[in-house]
C-alpha cells in the first residue's frame, strides 16, 4: 500500500476538515511571504481540493 493510499483512507470521511486544513495552511504560507507565491499556492490548493473531492471547502467568514 502506498503512501498516497494510506492517507486517503486516513482522510475518508474527514475530507471537511482537511480541505479547511489546506485553505488555513495557504493563506498563513501567502501571509508569510507577502503573497509573493500566491498564484503557487492557490494552484497546490485547488489540485489538493481536487484530489479531496468536488465539494468547495467551508466558508468561515460568514459565521
Amino acid at each position: 500500500m502506498s503512501m498516497l493510499d494510506k492517507l486517503k483512507e486516513m482522510l475518508k470521511g474527514h475530507e471537511d476538515t482537511a480541505r479547511t486544513g489546506v485553505e488555513k495552511a495557504g493563506d498563513a504560507f501567502d501571509a508569510r511571504t507577502e503573497g509573493k507565491y500566491s498564484s503557487q499556492v492557490d494552484t497546490a490548493q485547488q489540485k489538493i481540493n481536487e484530489q479531496l473531492g468536488n465539494q468547495a471547502p467551508p466558508d468561515d467568514t460568514q459565521a
